[in-house]
């Protein structure tokens, strides 16, 4: 199922979306890696206001590659980073922030599912390698924050236009792409080993 997604997304819109469903999303998405995603904890713990609001947003794992051009930022690449390793932060982020989609690639751990399934949010995946493509969809740069981490790891802002095709991988309702193909995969390889073995261990 093709679904076109608007932010402010609500959670109306997550509750409708299942594993394997294909979205592109047009709106305001924020990027934030591991710097960032520890850095807005850190904020949370100590009741600091943050410089952008997450609340109906995407989140994406991403470390963009951005130049100047006339004083106007350009998106050179923007592919997605390994989600795992924001799992350590992700729920918090989710529960306090309102955060309605998180893309990335490769996947998310149950702390990060729960907080889904209680929150309303839920897990799109990127093509990882197609960091150009993924550029063309971004309309324009409306911010960045925390240059001090360096470029791929601030937040940048970016309004987008069609941005995809995600595959929602985690949904709101607990349901999980790369558990369900693990599952599959296991299955088969019992089944293929008992064809050769004739059901004989």
């Amino acid at each position: 199922m093709h679904i076109n997604l608007r932010t402010p997304i609500s959670e109306n819109d997550i509750r409708r979306l299942r594993v394997g469903d294909i979205i592109y999303l047009t709106g305001t998405l924020i990027t934030a890696r591991d710097l960032a995603h520890k850095r807005i904890c850190q904020y949370l713990r100590e009741s600091r206001e943050l410089p952008f609001n997450f609340d109906g947003l995407a989140l994406f794992h991403c470390g963009p590659l951005v130049k100047k051009v006339n004083d106007q930022w350009t998106v050179v690449s923007a592919g997605p980073t390994t989600s795992m390793r924001m799992e350590p932060f992700e729920h918090e982020i989710i529960e306090k922030l309102g955060v309605r989609l998180v893309i990335g690639k490769g996947g998310m751990g149950e702390k990060t599912k729960m907080a889904m399934v209680k929150n309303g949010s839920a897990y799109g995946v990127f093509t990882g390698g197609a960091a150009a493509l993924a550029s063309k969809y971004i309309r324009r740069v409306l911010g960045v924050e925390w240059m001090d981490l360096g470029m791929p790891e601030a937040a940048w802002t970016f309004e987008v236009e069609k941005f995809g095709p995600l595959v929602i991988a985690i949904d709101s309702h607990g349901g999980d792409l790369f558990e369900k193909t693990i599952k599959y995969a296991e299955d088969r390889k019992a089944q293929i080993f008992r064809n050769l073995t004739g059901g004989k261990l």
